[in-house]
């Protein structure tokens, strides 16, 4: 056979065997699903609460779900707000890619959706589900895309299936993990506000008692009387709701400071001389919550702030502090009105 004929010849066979074999892609990829949807669950010991902010703020999804695990060298950022919708986080990376992830909805405390891009025009969508189920919550954490008429697309969704899910099932087990680490207290019904907060003075006593509710309202009726007998002493005014800042322990006894807000204070009013002083309370960003009761049940109020505090990641920065808003000698105990105040850091 001519040489030439030959070469021909064998040029379309390649392009009807190259074309057959696209045609067959084609056809495959017709017939694969155009959404991709990956699924997981786990059941955590720990409340819905607390599992919703380890979800509901990126930065705390680090925590549990961190990029750099897959590539160390990642470049990550957060923009919006610290949680909830707005918020998001940015990355980049030689192995993670690009990519951007915004929160999306938000609804407290069941369920959190987020539109996930990398850059290839195909969003995605994350959701979590969460319920309280037999004295646990379940985490349901799912994604979506649709790759629509895209083919590439859906052979790469039938590729990324299984390592999504292997994912998800390995940071759901460390959600938990971190979750059953927490402080147990349910915080869903706390109100909470975070604002900032100047600076005023008071006349305080440092004071010491039993952490027993009744001993340490007679220990406060005491100190108070004292700050009281002070103001006037020294031509002073109160200015505001009695205040206790707690301080430490000293053994098995509390130590607070009894203070009362005051007003004409002047450069000649005793400071150190006697056992009432002159100071100032914390100045600067802090969360405050409103306490609506009995003084007695202030105590569970203070471990839903802990729980509170450690889910969301927010640190300390100074000493608590209670002002008690109502007359206990005019308002039912049930109606008596405290709020409770923590410094916080700001986020970096």
């Amino acid at each position: 056979m001519n040489p030439a004929i030959s070469a021909v010849s064998g040029t379309a066979r390649f392009w009807r065997w190259g074309g057959s074999f696209c045609l067959v892609l084609v056809l495959t990829g017709l017939v694969l699903p155009s959404r991709l949807h990956v699924e997981r669950e786990i059941f955590v010991s720990a409340g819905q609460a607390t599992i919703f902010a380890l979800i509901n703020d990126f930065r705390q999804m680090e925590k549990w779900s961190p990029k750099a695990n897959d590539d160390p060298n990642a470049r990550i950022r957060f923009s919006g707000p610290p949680r909830g919708i707005g918020t998001s986080i940015t990355w980049s990376g030689q192995i993670v890619g690009q990519g951007q992830q915004s929160i999306t909805m938000s609804h407290p405390y069941d369920r959190i959706t987020s539109v996930v891009d990398l850059g290839d025009g195909h969003e995605a969508t994350v959701s979590f589900a969460l319920e309280e189920k037999d004295g646990m919550t379940r985490v349901v954490w799912s994604w979506d895309r649709n790759y629509g008429w895209n083919i590439a697309g859906r052979f790469f969704g039938i590729m990324q299936k299984r390592i999504i899910g292997a994912n998800y099932e390995q940071d759901l087990a460390r959600l938990a993990e971190l979750a059953e680490r927490l402080p147990r207290a349910d915080f869903s019904d706390l109100q909470v506000e975070q604002i900032v907060v100047e600076a005023i003075e008071i006349a305080f006593l440092r004071t010491t008692s039993v952490p027993e509710a009744a001993a340490i309202s007679e220990a406060m009726g005491d100190s108070y009387f004292e700050i009281l007998s002070f103001i006037d002493r020294y031509g002073l005014k109160a200015a505001g709701a009695p205040i206790s800042i707690t301080r430490t322990f000293s053994g098995s006894d509390l130590v607070f400071d009894a203070a009362i807000p005051a007003r004409g204070i002047t450069a000649t009013t005793p400071r150190n001389e006697h056992a009432v002083k002159i100071g100032a309370t914390y100045a600067g960003p802090v969360i405050r919550v409103r306490h609506t009761g009995s003084y007695a049940t202030l105590g569970h109020t203070h471990d839903k702030i802990a729980a509170y505090l450690a889910a969301m990641g927010i640190v300390r920065n100074g000493d608590a502090w209670e002002s008690y808003i109502s007359d206990p000698t005019k308002t039912p105990e049930s109606e008596l009105l405290t709020y409770v105040y923590y410094p916080i850091r700001n986020p970096d």
